[in-house]
């Protein structure tokens, strides 16, 4: 958990030293920088924005740098300086360190936001992060196996767009680079559908408590992103003069998708009608053939005020299944990373959600272990907040200047 948060040139905010609690309420006009106090935290976990990705776009007007600082609970400090041309410096205890991941497995941030309310309408890459946020955090192998399957895929993909026609040595070169992203790819699958399977469950919880109505026709589902029964080297070999004339690698993991399917109910009982000698007409219920189902994607289906729980729902249920195995509830996953605190990042969340979908939000977060930092227009919120956390810390943001609440 963040003990003490400090940003300096990042947008309008140009110092900014809080003291943090388990649940940080930020209140302020549209343009004051309170989602800018969320970027900060986002960056220093993730290495970027989830606003911009160049730094030049997000370092304050006339600076060349942005650094965000941040104290956990535990007295570990973590650090992080943006330069305008992307030069990234990091720094865990004050030690110089080379890989972002390190930071990131000492603070895992869960952003809902506005921008991630399109997802099911997007491509597949955030849906595919979301379930990789979870294994990141879960599996320590992943992620050495995700970097050394980027890092192939890039020769892949920079081979395929030089040339149309391959000589014997750079065939040769695809071939051994291809035999290296199968192997990567089969270990990457088999932690994404671990993960996956995992996840399922919690995620029919949350859709129970946020659109209970859709309980039993709302499911997920795993693509890998090609034919897991057959070895991804020789697909690839398969479809290479394809991807030639594409100049890019068009099936892997790095293709995988979730799904959220919406279907119909699978049967209804039908009422008929019959004569009795004794009765006269009566009704009753026959055990008719089930009617055909109809599954669609559910972003096909659902409203988007629906649309909006769904994505809630599927952000939130990461949360429980994160937190139980880290107390050992789920002893498959026993190489869970690190005991360490989420971290929630909630924006403008009034204006994306109605206000039952709020409080299911704000009570289910109350009653796991992680802190939050949400952003609110309107002070409006704050006895909502008050039902839930005894002690949470308001501030009131104005032109970048950041001070307590009343």
């Amino acid at each position: 958990m963040i003990e003490r948060l400090q940003v300096s040139h990042l947008r309008n905010l140009t110092q900014v030293d809080l003291e943090c609690a388990a649940c940080n309420v930020i209140i302020g006009a549209n343009g004051s920088g309170k989602t800018s106090l969320l970027e900060a935290i986002f960056l220093l976990s993730r290495g970027k924005s989830f606003r911009h990705h160049q730094p030049k776009r997000y370092i304050q007007h006339h600076q060349n740098t942005t650094i965000v600082h941040a104290k956990l609970n535990d007295n570990s400090t973590l650090a992080i300086q943006k330069q305008a041309d992307a030069t990234t410096l990091l720094r865990l205890n004050q030690n110089t360190v080379y890989n972002q991941s390190i930071l990131t497995e000492q603070l895992p941030t869960l952003l809902i936001d506005p921008s991630t309310m399109d997802m099911l309408e997007q491509g597949s890459a955030s849906r595919r992060q979301l379930l990789d946020w979870l294994v990141f955090h879960m599996k320590q192998g992943f992620h050495p196996q995700w970097v050394a399957y980027q890092r192939l895929l890039k020769q892949r993909n920079s081979l395929l767009k030089k040339t149309r026609h391959l000589t014997q040595v750079q065939l040769a070169e695809l071939k051994s680079w291809d035999k290296g992203l199968s192997n990567h790819a089969a270990l990457i699958h088999h932690y994404r559908e671990r993960i996956f399977t995992e996840w399922q469950p919690y995620f029919a919880q949350s859709i129970a408590q946020l659109l209970p109505a859709y309980a039993d026709q709302l499911s997920l589902s795993y693509n890998a992103g090609y034919d897991t029964n057959v070895g991804l080297d020789v697909q690839l070999n398969e479809r290479l003069e394809q991807d030639l004339q594409l100049g890019y690698t068009r099936i892997g993991n790095h293709r995988a998708d979730i799904h959220v399917h919406w279907r119909s109910i699978d049967s209804v009982e039908k009422t008929s009608f019959s004569e009795d000698e004794n009765i006269g007409k009566v009704s009753k219920v026959e055990a008719n053939p089930k009617l055909p189902v109809l599954k669609e994607q559910a972003a096909n289906v659902l409203s988007r005020g629906e649309k909006k729980l769904l994505i809630t729902a599927l952000r939130l249920s990461q949360l429980p299944l994160l937190l139980e195995t880290e107390k050992g509830v789920s002893s498959s996953n026993s190489d869970f990373q690190s005991r360490v605190t989420p971290v929630v990042l909630l924006d403008d969340i009034t204006a994306e959600l109605d206000s039952r979908a709020i409080e299911i939000l704000l009570l289910t977060l109350a009653q796991l272990p992680c802190q939050v930092f949400m952003t609110s227009l309107m002070d409006d919120i704050l006895p909502l907040v008050h039902q839930y956390w005894s002690e949470p810390k308001v501030f009131h943001v104005k032109q970048g200047e950041i001070t307590r609440f009343r």
